[in-house]
């Protein structure tokens, strides 16, 4: 499972309608997840970067003996949600030409199952957790402060 993590002033998520684009997730001060499951992925890989993402310290504090800030708060000690998008092309492989491979992405009903199982274990931890809308066209509008970007591997790939 891969998560590309993003601290976050607001972000939100719609999905184009017929007419209009239905907002479907929206935060403000937070953290957005670009979440991608893989084929071999278990509720173990989802376990594992739930408990790591509820616990990144990628907020600033202001103490110190000068008042220099320091990324030492986690999402709930500032009093942030979550926004969980769902990105199969997290598991796109271009080594071998320029279009994407997607086979060590999991099948559509694998990745939903998992997908759903992690927004769960945010919101079990006592967290908001908004959420994309599960295989469908989104647009993601953020605004990253700092910007602060992490990414994680469930496999401790990078």
């Amino acid at each position: 499972m891969r998560a590309v993590v993003q601290r976050v002033s607001r972000a939100r998520v719609s999905v184009n309608g017929e007419i209009q684009s239905e907002v479907t997730g929206e935060i403000g001060l937070g953290l957005l997840v670009l979440l991608g499951v893989g084929a071999g992925d278990t509720r173990a890989a989802a376990d594992y970067l739930a408990e790591k993402i509820i616990g990144l310290r990628i907020f600033e504090d202001g103490s110190g003996p000068l008042k220099i800030k320091k990324m030492n708060l986690s999402v709930a000690e500032v009093g942030g949600a979550v926004l969980v998008v769902s990105q199969f092309t997290l598991y796109g492989d271009v080594r071998r030409g320029k279009r994407p491979s997607f086979d060590a992405a999991a099948p559509p009903a694998q990745a939903r199952e998992l997908y759903e199982y992690f927004v769960e274990k945010i919101r079990a931890a006592g967290l908001r957790a908004e959420t994309g809308c599960f295989q469908e066209t989104m647009q993601v509008e953020l605004v990253n402060e700092g910007p602060v970007t992490i990414l994680l591997d469930s496999a401790k790939g990078f």
